[in-house]
């Protein structure tokens, strides 16, 4: 595995400290394991939909949390009690064990709904930008004609 130091960009730029803490948390994120395994796709502009396989477990075994930036889904198996000791499995394949998996986001995207249907967790994200930061149109207004510099007199109403 190959790690990168981002410490050169912590001594020679300013203010991009958040972007160097995003680039190692996607460093450290991609040496984990790949269980679960989940599609990130575009469904249109500004939106997105992450897919996690979480087969075997139920909505009541899944948590979701969007915190700041950071969308971490979490799956606990419940103890699974019902005669377990009774079972002789000659193999076992299903994962049952527990896991997150962490997503790291852009600005202003937000978490607009989830769903668990035949083992796939289905989240819809959507970029909302703030008004504030929407393009708007500007008008621009007429100012009085210049003449040289100097303000050219309006024509008085007609009394």
């Amino acid at each position: 595995m190959r790690t990168y130091d981002f410490s050169p960009l912590y001594r020679s730029a300013v203010g991009f400290d958040r972007l160097a803490r995003q680039l190692e948390s996607a460093a450290r994120s991609s040496q984990e394991n790949g269980w679960p395994p989940y599609n990130i796709e575009t469904t249109g502009e500004d939106a997105y939909r992450i897919e996690i396989a979480v087969a075997g477990f139920s909505a009541d075994e899944l948590n979701i949390e969007a915190k700041e930036n950071l969308l971490t889904v979490t799956g606990k198996k419940a103890a699974n009690d019902d005669g377990a000791a009774q079972r002789t499995f000659l193999h076992r394949g299903l994962a049952e064990r527990d896991f997150e998996r962490r997503f790291q986001l852009a600005d202003y995207v937000v978490v607009k709904g989830a769903a668990l249907a035949n083992g796939l967790l289905t989240l819809d994200l959507k970029r909302e930008l703030p008004e504030a930061l929407k393009p708007r149109r500007i008008e621009i207004a007429a100012g009085p004609a210049l003449i040289e510099g100097k303000a050219e007199p309006r024509a008085k109403k007609a009394a």
